[in-house]
């Protein structure tokens, strides 16, 4: 920063802003209001660009998108008060999911905070639970340090949402932009090197282990180690899977990747989890939802178990071997040693080894995932299928919650990282198209798809003028079944198939809608006209809605039913019983 800047007096707008060009940030997803109205002035001639959001929520979603497929933060801006509390949903979202975002939110003048003044809000306190950590901006003089402090939490150690609550008046005062050259946050340490005792043990760990087996998740992505992670798949020769946020990590085509385990994991990954007796886990919580009844849980295998958080090692499942730190760093060094006692170590068990190996891939042949096609309606899997073949394993695909979710999981393939974007562990509907435009904007030329139910579709539906007024190509799949359909699945299966309040019977004529917006739009109910209805879609130079009709009870497998374990898999749809058989 040059001299005469440091000397100029700004505004605590123009000094936030200057905060964001020190950081790199190129894009800010918000809307405005009235106690943001002197930062929104600032950015009248900033280069900064701005992404104006229809709804709040929508711009800690798009803000995720961005970071999701960059690696990078990401930011939303909001006003105080409602503009504030819409960002909670996206600030937990990226919670859950350890996604780095910084949050910018107005606030009232300090003097009336506590008054209970047009539209305050006690966003420090409400969102103090759903942040890594967040800020209360008293005065001008603490803006660039805050600032700096909160890109740093939101990216360091396991990555996080942070916010920064600013009152109208920060935002007005005069003062001067002070470069922020250290950061120094007592008591917010972490370990990235890890304990290289434990390194060694795990090494010896892996070659004395018959049947290894690797469980990758999101923090694989986060911390940027997918080529330390094939290296070691490739060196042990051992079959790995990848969560539902760690899909990417291991390229789909990698002959040792089976898919992802758990709820709706594939019958290998699940048996593969549950006969292991070794299990290498990396960058992953041991989350309910691939664990199933956790006292039957991979219950034949010690585990090694590699985290930057040390709050997750064995709060789940024991870890035999805690390594805390850095998981790319850690892998480096795991690679090392395992190369180093692999002449002397792996043959002993390599018999072993390569028996396992060859169960792996008869479970993968006699239980692939179900892949139906009808002649007369469009199965779901159908639909994922064609997007699978279209995208070639390197679109982007970015979802909301629910059956499509899981179908998009199963049968699109992932062969880069940072391809998958979804909300796992908050389960967010509306997600799935927001999220898709911050992919875009952070990703211009490459092909985005937003994957959504009818349901989820239509909680985020106003950003299709977002999507129209910034020029985004996204291809918009609606998989259209007429319910929320996994809530119908459960309602089915676990309920005695009573359909409480999930039938969607409206919904909107797709060429109408897009059209109303200004772009193209369709929608298809037969199988023949599927293929070219997408190649259409992804051959359009702007967005395309697309409206897929689909098989209106169909449900996901293989399934994991609530209180089951991970290998007690409902593979599909149960036989009726027989007639006068209650």
């Amino acid at each position: 920063m040059s001299t005469a800047m440091a000397n100029k007096l700004m505004s605590g707008s123009e000094v936030l802003l200057e905060c964001l060009v020190q950081e790199g940030v190129e894009v800010i997803f918000g809307y405005p209001g009235g106690v943001t109205l002197p930062l929104y002035d600032a950015m009248y001639d900033h280069p900064i660009r701005h992404i104006l959001v229809r709804h709040e929520a929508n711009a800690a979603f798009a803000a995720q998108g961005y970071a999701r497929s960059t690696g990078k933060t990401g930011v939303c801006c909001a006003t105080s008060g409602p503009g504030a509390t819409n960002l909670v949903t996206g600030l937990v979202d990226a919670m859950m999911d350890s996604i780095p975002m910084v949050a910018l939110t107005g606030q009232v003048t300090s003097k009336l905070i506590g008054t209970d003044a047009f539209q305050e809000a006690d966003t420090f306190g409400i969102t103090r639970s759903a942040t890594k950590h967040n800020f209360l901006v008293k005065k001008i003089e603490d803006l660039p340090q805050i600032l700096h402090e909160a890109f740093y939490i939101a990216k360091s150690g396991r990555p996080g949402p942070v916010l920064v609550d600013i009152p109208k008046d920060v935002f007005q005062a005069q003062g001067h932009y002070q470069p922020v050259n250290s950061i120094h946050l007592p008591g917010y340490k972490f370990v990235v090197d890890g304990h290289n005792g434990q390194i060694r043990r795990a090494a010896q760990m892996i070659w004395e282990a018959e049947r290894p087996y690797i469980y990758a998740g999101g923090g694989i992505l986060h911390g940027d180690a997918s080529e330390e992670l094939v290296e070691t798949v490739d060196i042990v020769d051992c079959p790995v899977v990848n969560t539902l946020m760690g899909l990417g990590a291991v390229p789909a085509n990698h002959p040792r990747f089976i898919s992802m385990p758990g709820m709706h994991g594939s019958y290998a990954a699940n048996m593969g989890m549950y006969n292991a007796d070794l299990l290498i886990a990396l960058g992953t919580r041991f989350d309910d939802r691939v664990t199933g009844r956790l006292a039957a849980f991979a219950p034949f295998a010690k585990v090694i178990h590699v985290d930057i958080d040390p709050s997750e090692i064995s709060k789940i499942r024991h870890a035999d071997l805690p390594i805390v730190g850095d998981v790319k760093r850690i892998l480096k060094r795991l690679n090392f040693y395992l190369r180093e006692t692999k002449d002397e170590m792996a043959p002993k068990t390599e018999p072993s080894r390569a028996a396992w190996r060859t169960q792996i891939k008869e479970w993968m042949e006699e239980h692939p995932y179900d892949r139906p096609v009808s002649v007369d309606e469009i199965k779901p899997q159908h639909l994922m299928t064609e997007i699978d073949r279209i995208s070639g394993g390197n679109a982007i695909v970015c979802t909301d919650v629910g059956q499509h979710q899981m179908w998009a999981a199963q049968l699109i393939r992932f062969n880069k990282p940072r391809l998958w974007i979804n909300s796992g562990g908050l389960g967010s509907m509306g997600f799935g198209m927001p999220s898709a435009m911050g992919a875009q904007v952070a990703n211009p030329n490459q092909l985005v798809f937003s994957i959504s139910g009818d349901g989820g579709f239509q909680m985020s539906l106003p950003e299709l003028a977002t999507i129209v007024s910034n020029g985004l190509p996204i291809k918009i799949i609606v998989m259209n079944n007429g319910y929320l359909g996994m809530v119908r699945q459960w309602q089915e299966l676990f309920y005695n198939n009573r359909l409480s309040q999930v039938t969607l019977d409206t919904f909107p004529k797709a060429d109408l809608l897009a059209a109303a917006y200004g772009f193209k739009g369709r929608t298809i109910e037969h199988p023949r006209d599927l293929r070219s209805a997408l190649e259409e879609a992804v051959a359009e130079p702007g967005p395309f809605l697309l409206d897929v009709r689909v098989t209106p009870f169909e449900n996901v497998y293989p399934m994991v039913p609530a209180g089951g374990a991970i290998n007690e898999m409902v593979l599909g749809q149960p036989s009726p019983a027989p007639a006068g058989v209650k």
